[in-house]
This record gives structure tokens, C-alpha cells and sequence, in this order.
């Protein structure tokens, strides 16, 4: 038992380390071939050299980060497979199917017109060389699609039903899984934080270049680009989140409740917007949750369902079992202790279907069969010890989403002045202090990101797939000490993969020092 806990553990690490370097890259490629088709399209319309030089500097930057990109992509799903292979072989037909349509239709799109983008400028004509840069952009978004509609299903699991002559999940409605509403917005939520990521990139490249005194007319031109389309994306990024945290509250309520460090709900329950979390508070043992915090009342019963009146259970209720039907009332509906006792149930028809099969005994097997189905949804509570298992990292989700929220608002602000200023023709040249504001903006866009990502995956546990597979039950029967070794194996190589893409991208920046970029080379 304690190699199995200890192979879950290192099997979680690995894969989070694998997912955080991998969205390293992801969100600036996602927004970088939005910023260099737009700045293509002006030089196509506008016939000015000086746009197809910005591109091609632009370009350059986009192509280092897409190489980083896909060799932690790769890397990434073969884990599926080395290290969640119960987990693979329990959904593989479901799971399985965006992720194959991503590399034979997404993958192979963009890698077939990237080439035409660097190596194309002298072989096909404007328009033909826009069409591709726009479809190489294309085929970044339905990459990432793809792989967020596998990704929420993980989180919302619709679209098929357990078979248990195969002891396996099998796909019912694959339209179900492509049109989950979590799946929906969590594919716009995604690319437009990556337009927002992409835009403060560009605006603290080019500040670098104002702050140096080179190429100032090309980084101005610039700098309005990215961040328009920065601005953009933070606006939608903030519409986008008020879906997801709506979603979040129908489907993940202990998410919700983790991601506020919300014990006790109530109606009309306040949202949190300073807090420090008390860090001996447990489920069910009276202490206050919160050691301080600043709220805004009403507000989280506003955000999830626009009604000031509306109960949000917290953690406590949600294990006692209130909760909050689809019309919005409170309702008593099955406790976790509850759960449990039906999720080994499940595991009991399950046992007594086979043992049916094995005899050939076909009434047996479809008494066994109709048990199954009635428990089934509580299946992956039976892997449960306590109902307190179910609750996900309290402190880690809920400081994770406060300081994303906190650099959300951030960025809406700088992006706003970073316009105004932009359009006075010498503010930003007398300002150095500006320069230095965007430039060290550039990581805090990254952490906002990594924020994101943390409360998404992090909220969920302990489920691999929502109340259907927890990850004690997922994992590969490996060693632990196999893992353990690639886990240091994998945080060696992506580190130096990282300070080589940071290396090979700065001193791209530095060489703007010695040549104009507005001049296509």
C-alpha cells in the first residue's frame, strides 16, 4: 500500500511537472500566430515593408516557442500510457479519440503550414503566404480544442457509458463530449488567455527596445498591436472565467467551495477577495476557515447565479450532502459517506458480473448488470477510505485562484494605460519607469497563467475523472522508484529545454541592438 500511495504521488508530480513546463509554451505560441497573422495581414493590405519586417521578427520568436512546445506535448501524452495506464485502458476509447483527432487533423495542419510560413516568403505569393500564417493560427486553436475537450471531459464526463462485459468506459454520443458546455468554454477561456499572455510579451519586448533606444518606430508599432489584442483577450479572458466559475458550481461544487476556502455556505454568501486561510481548519471541526479576509458581500452568490439570495454550499455541507439542484434551490441530496457505500456496491456488481460470466450463468449477469448501472454514478467514491478524501488541496486552489483573479485585474489595468499612452507620440520614449512596468510584467502574466491551470487541475482531486476514477485507482503498476527516477529525469531536460528557449529567444531580442527590425532580412 504505501509503493502504490507512493506511486500515485510521484505519478501526480511528474504529470504536473510535464503539464506546468508544457503550458509554459502553449499560451504564448497560442497568442504570438494571432499577433504575426494580424501584423501580416496590415503588410498584405498595406504593402508597407516595414509590417513584413515586424512579422518576420515576430515569427521568428513564435517558431523557438513552438519547438518547445511540441516536445513537451509529446512527452506529455505518452505518460497517459507509461504512468495512468488503468486510467488509459478504463476511458482509452473515449479519452482517446480528441486527442488522436488533434494529431492527425490540428497537428499535422499547423506543422504543414508553418513551413510555408518561414520558408515560403520567396515561393508563393502574399496572399497564398497570409492564408497559411492564418491557418498555421487556425491549427494552433484546434490543437489546443482538442485537447481541452478531452481535458474537460476528465472534469464533466458525458457522452458514454460503462460496458462491463470489456470492464471499461465506452463512448456513447461523441457530440456529447465535443459540445460539453465545460468543454466550450474552457477552450475560449484558454486561447483567450493566451492572446493576453502573448500581448504583455510583445509590449515588454518592445518596451526593452524603447527602453534601449532601438528600433523605436517598429516597438511602438508593436507595442499597439499586442496590446489591442492583449486587451481583447483579457476582456474575454474575464468573460470567459464568470462562465467557468458558473460551470465550476454546477459540476465541481468542491472545487468552488476549495477555490473561496468556503466551509459553511449560506445564502446570499459573500465572495472572498483578501484572505489568509487558517491552516489547522479541517472539515467538520468548527474553526473558522479564514484568519482574516476582505469581502465582497453577496458576491459569490451573484457570480455563480446572478441572485444575491442564491445558497452556496461550502466543503462541510457538500460532505453532508446539501447542495444546489439545476432551478437554484438547496437540496438534500447523498452524502459522501453515503457515496462511498454505493461506489462499493458498484464494485460488488462488478465482481458479481464476472463471477456470473465466468459460470455462464446470463440471469445472474443481468441482475449484476442492472445493479451496476443504478451505482455507477458514485463508482469512484468506492476507492474512497473517508468522505474528507474527497476534498481537494484547500490552500493550493485557494490561493492559486485569488492571485490569478488579483493579476487578472492587473492586466485589464495595464493593458488600458498601456493604450493611452501608446497614442502620444513621446510619452513612452520619456518614461523609462513605464518600460521597466511592462518588462517585468512579462512574468507575472506567466504566474497569472500557471495560477489558472493550478485551480483547474489541482480543484479537482482527488478525480482523474470526476467522480468516476480517483487517481489512487488510475496509475500504472510500476515502482515507485521507476518514477521517482524519470520525475528528476524530466525536470533536468524541460529546465534545460527552458533556459535554452530563454537563451536562444534573448539573444534574438539583443541582436534588435545591431539591425532594424523593420527591415524584412
Amino acid at each position: 500500500m504505501n509503493d502504490l500511495m507512493s506511486v500515485v504521488d510521484w505519478s501526480r508530480a511528474q504529470f504536473a511537472l510535464t503539464a506546468m513546463y508544457h503550458w509554459l509554451f502553449v499560451p504564448l505560441t497560442i497568442g504570438l500566430s494571432l499577433i504575426v497573422a494580424v501584423m501580416e495581414t496590415i503588410y498584405v493590405r498595406t504593402g508597407d515593408e516595414r509590417w513584413k519586417g515586424l512579422t518576420k521578427f515576430w515569427m521568428t520568436l513564435f517558431g523557438i516557442n513552438f519547438a518547445c512546445g511540441v516536445a513537451t506535448g509529446i512527452i506529455l501524452e505518452f505518460e497517459f500510457g507509461t504512468n495512468w495506464s488503468n486510467y488509459s485502458w478504463f476511458v482509452g476509447d473515449i479519452f482517446g479519440a480528441p486527442l488522436a483527432i488533434e494529431g492527425i487533423l490540428a497537428f499535422f495542419m499547423e506543422s504543414t503550414f508553418i513551413a510555408v510560413m518561414f520558408f515560403g516568403w520567396k515561393k508563393f505569393s502574399r496572399g497564398f503566404h497570409l492564408a497559411a500564417t492564418w491557418l498555421t493560427a487556425a491549427g494552433v486553436c484546434l490543437s489546443a480544442l482538442w485537447i481541452l475537450i478531452a481535458n474537460a471531459w476528465m472534469q464533466y464526463p458525458v457522452g458514454m457509458e460503462f460496458d462491463p462485459a470489456q470492464m471499461r468506459n465506452v463512448m456513447s454520443n461523441f457530440w456529447d463530449v465535443v459540445l460539453s458546455p465545460v468543454a466550450i468554454n474552457k477552450f475560449f477561456h484558454a486561447v483567450t488567455s493566451g492572446w493576453v499572455l502573448a500581448g504583455v510579451f510583445v509590449v515588454g519586448v518592445s518596451s526593452w527596445m524603447l527602453w534601449r533606444k532601438t528600433n523605436v518606430e517598429g516597438a511602438r508599432r508593436s507595442i499597439k498591436i499586442g496590446a489591442w489584442v492583449g486587451l481583447a483577450g483579457i476582456l474575454l479572458t474575464l468573460w470567459t472565467g464568470h462562465g467557468s466559475a458558473k460551470r465550476v458550481a454546477e459540476v465541481q461544487p468542491m472545487k468552488l467551495a476549495a477555490m473561496e476556502g468556503l466551509y459553511k455556505g449560506s445564502a446570499g454568501q459573500d465572495l472572498v477577495a483578501i484572505g489568509i486561510l487558517n491552516p489547522n481548519k479541517t472539515p467538520g471541526d468548527g474553526k473558522d476557515a479564514l484568519l482574516m479576509s476582505l469581502d465582497i458581500p453577496y458576491g459569490l452568490s451573484l457570480l455563480i447565479d446572478g441572485n444575491t439570495t442564491s445558497f452556496v454550499p461550502g466543503i462541510d455541507d457538500l460532505i453532508k450532502g446539501i447542495s444546489v439542484n439545476e432551478a437554484g434551490d438547496t437540496i438534500s441530496t447523498v452524502s459522501y459517506a453515503e457515496r462511498i457505500a454505493i461506489g462499493k456496491q458498484a464494485h460488488a456488481a462488478i465482481a458479481d458480473y464476472t463471477s456470473a460470466r465466468q459460470a455462464g450463468d446470463s440471469a445472474a449477469m443481468a441482475a449484476a448488470a442492472d445493479r451496476l448501472k443504478d451505482s455507477y454514478p458514485y463508482f469512484g467514491y468506492g476507492y474512497l477510505s473517508t468522505p474528507e478524501d474527497a476534498v481537494p488541496p484547500v490552500a493550493l486552489t485557494f490561493y492559486s485562484f485569488h492571485i490569478m483573479v488579483a493579476l487578472g485585474g492587473y492586466l485589464l489595468l495595464f493593458f488600458i494605460v498601456i493604450l493611452l499612452v501608446s497614442y502620444r507620440k513621446t510619452v513612452f520614449l520619456e518614461k523609462p519607469w513605464l518600460h521597466w512596468v511592462a518588462i517585468l510584467s512579462i512574468p507575472l502574466v506567466w504566474i497569472c497563467s500557471q495560477a489558472g491551470w493550478i485551480v483547474a487541475e489541482v480543484g479537482r482531486q482527488p478525480w482523474t475523472i470526476q467522480d468516476i476514477l480517483p487517481v489512487n485507482a488510475a496509475v500504472s503498476n510500476v515502482q515507485s522508484s521507476s518514477v521517482e527516477f524519470t520525475f528528476w529525469m524530466f525536470a533536468v531536460l524541460f529546465t534545460v529545454l527552458l533556459v535554452a528557449e530563454i537563451s536562444i529567444m534573448m539573444r534574438q531580442i539583443a541582436r534588435t541592438r545591431d539591425y532594424d527590425i523593420e527591415k524584412a532580412q
